[in-house]
């Protein structure tokens, strides 16, 4: 099992997708991309990608592995498993399939034992860092899977992160460790917003209060970065609203299968559905701050 994987294909090319393919290029691995925005096809080729396009399955027999970087479960089954001939049926047999999404580990599973009646193996394999750490090689990997692969995918690995952490042998375990951290995600961010939202109703000067929290015991990663944006009043999507009524939402699906409380996560959760209902789930996850009332936050300066 030695040999290592050589030709990456990478399916979608959103901010996480596009930092990991770039990275691969600068590690001189051959690199396919593929999505559905031409633009970014279109920049990926320009940053020196093999090849670019819609559908990967006109590449499936030159590709050793396949990292799927998409929104979520749906998408993943979409890419692999519909259509006329699924792309699971283009792949060579032995095609390492590494997904990257955040699914419930159930879903992982799922997906796994089907992979494997095309003798697809997959390693599960959900990272966290942001599009910043993506572009970087940076990304801290939280995976599981076969220890065989893991050594076939180590220049792979080796160029989109900093930390790899192996969870163990199981597919499901990498995807149990993610959806942990972003409950803590996803709660640093709603209370972030909450204490802001106080601080604004008690007419405190936000700046002030940011750069206080950001130098006390009180701050945390999120606080730091996301409440930066409220200063700024711009919601542009690193990360969207909608992406944590998901992960949340697989959060509490956890702890139903568990049939464990999580009485924090339950109640973030909460607040992200809200924002996302009153018509902020396209927007920056910080806009979870917009539904408190009674409060003038800051606007982007022209």
């Amino acid at each position: 099992m030695g040999n290592f994987v050589n030709k990456i294909g990478v399916i979608g090319l959103g901010s996480m997708g596009m930092g990991i393919a770039q990275s691969l290029i600068k590690n001189n691995i051959p690199t396919y991309g593929f999505d559905l925005n031409q633009d970014a096809c279109k920049s990926l080729l320009n940053a020196g990608a093999i090849a670019v396009g819609q559908n990967a399955a006109e590449f499936a027999h030159e590709i050793d592995a396949l990292l799927l970087v998409v929104v979520n479960g749906r998408q993943v089954e979409a890419i692999l498993f519909s259509g006329e001939q699924p792309l699971v049926e283009q792949l060579r047999p032995g095609t390492v399939i590494v997904l990257h999404s955040t699914l419930a580990a159930e879903q992982t599973k799922n997906i796994a034992q089907r992979l494997a009646s095309y003798q697809l193996p997959l390693v599960d394999a959900p990272i966290s860092g942001g599009s910043i750490k993506a572009a970087e090689g940076k990304l801290t990997i939280m995976a599981s899977g076969e220890p065989a692969l893991f050594e076939q995918l180590s220049p792979v690995f080796n160029a989109i992160s900093e930390r790899l952490y192996r969870v163990g042998d199981e597919v499901g375990l990498g995807s149990t460790v993610k959806t942990i951290h972003q409950l803590l995600a996803g709660v640093h961010i709603a209370v972030a917003a909450e204490s802001m939202a106080l601080a604004a109703k008690a007419g405190i000067d936000l700046d002030v209060m940011y750069d206080i929290v950001t130098h006390a015991a009180g701050n945390s990663w999120m606080f730091e970065n996301r409440m930066q944006h409220v200063l700024d009043g711009d919601y542009t999507p690193k990360s969207s609203v909608d992406i944590f009524v998901k992960d949340l939402g697989l959060v509490m699906e956890t702890g139903k299968a568990l049939n464990f409380p999580l009485p924090l996560a339950s109640t973030a959760h909460q607040m992200f559905i809200s924002a996302s209902n009153e018509g902020f789930g396209q927007q920056d996850d910080s806009a979870v701050i917009k539904t408190f009332k009674g409060i003038t936050l800051p606007e982007k300066k022209a």
